[in-house]
């Protein structure tokens, strides 16, 4: 896709998260100790449900996948933004800029629909046991695994698509840390009141509706484990909750971020800083913490290695 001849600006500035040095010194101490911590447990996640035979249900392929998401993603934002806190001037070139819009809401929107899937595989699991081996078969797994990667895929093409037809002529500065569509759309020298109603359609609605989708079932899940006896009462709760979580940290940020029009709020550096960093990184931490045999398989690979 070519970029308009309309098209001069060849560099975007960033202004960053704060312009306190006080403040950056702290988040970046902060940051890299976070990610330097936490990002492994992705890696641990992986490798673990790679290597346990034990954990080859559904459930832990889709988290097994989850894991991987969330560290591509984490690599998209903060590793630039640790630079940025070193750096005098805050740089990326034009085409840098829409590469990172497009891998963010390529894995950002793959992981929604992960979720989505998860919560798919949860209510056949609870709700229609005696289908679930039939309905989430390794084939059906695969095939859903496609489709996310491709819905992901479409998302972000049509957010890179819309922004490649405007010109860029004048301003660029982006007040933000990173390159993301609000910003970038208002840097645009023509009137871009349809596209960000393109954008809001495109990003908010969609996360609004799978945000909505999911708690409507899972709400569906916990009234039906509610009223159940069965051993696995306590397993299910503790999943669903997991999952509950998750939801409301990824698609709380998102829908405050692209469900409203675009205009600047004083919240959104700290909204977008949550969304793009902390939350990839936190995934780990709360799937490990809630999930008995992930925690279990782990200190047994653990202790393999030491022995």
């Amino acid at each position: 896709m070519e970029i308009e001849n309309s098209t001069v600006v060849k560099e975007f500035i960033f202004l960053g998260l704060t312009q306190f040095q006080n403040i950056q010194l702290l988040v970046f101490v902060l940051v890299l100790i976070f990610y330097l911590i936490i990002l492994p447990g992705n890696f641990l996640i992986i490798l673990t449900i790679r290597l346990d035979p034990g954990l080859t249900a559904p459930l832990y392929f889709f988290l097994g996948n989850l894991a991987f998401l969330d560290a591509s993603y984490s690599f998209i934002v903060a590793p630039r933004m640790l630079v940025d806190f070193l750096s005098e001037k805050k740089v990326i070139s034009f085409r840098g800029c829409i590469a990172q819009l497009f891998f963010l809401h390529f894995l950002g929107g793959g992981e929604g629909l992960l979720l989505v899937v998860m919560a798919f595989d949860r209510y056949i699991a609870i709700c229609r046991p005696l289908h679930y081996s039939t309905v989430m078969n390794p084939r059906a797994c695969y095939a859903l695994l496609l489709a996310l990667w491709f819905g992901g895929f479409v998302h972000s093409i049509i957010q890179v698509a819309l922004i490649l037809r405007l010109p860029f002529c004048g301003p660029n500065q982006l007040d933000n840390f990173f390159c993301d569509v609000p910003q970038v759309i208002k840097l645009a020298c023509t009137d871009t009141f349809a596209v960000e109603l393109l954008m809001v359609f495109n990003s908010g609605l969609m996360t609004l509706l799978c945000f909505l989708g999911l708690l409507a079932s899972y709400a569906v899940i916990l009234c039906h484990v509610r009223g159940s006896s069965s051993e696995g009462k306590n397993k299910a709760m503790s999943t669903c909750t997991t999952h509950i979580i998750v939801i409301f940290l990824m698609f709380g940020p998102a829908i405050f971020i692209y469900t409203r029009p675009f205009r600047a709020f004083p919240a959104d550096k700290v909204v977008s800083f949550f969304h793009t960093v902390i939350f990839p990184l936190l995934n780990p931490v709360i799937y490990t913490l809630r999930n008995q045999e992930v925690k279990a398989s782990m200190r047994k690979l653990f202790n393999q290695l030491l022995a």
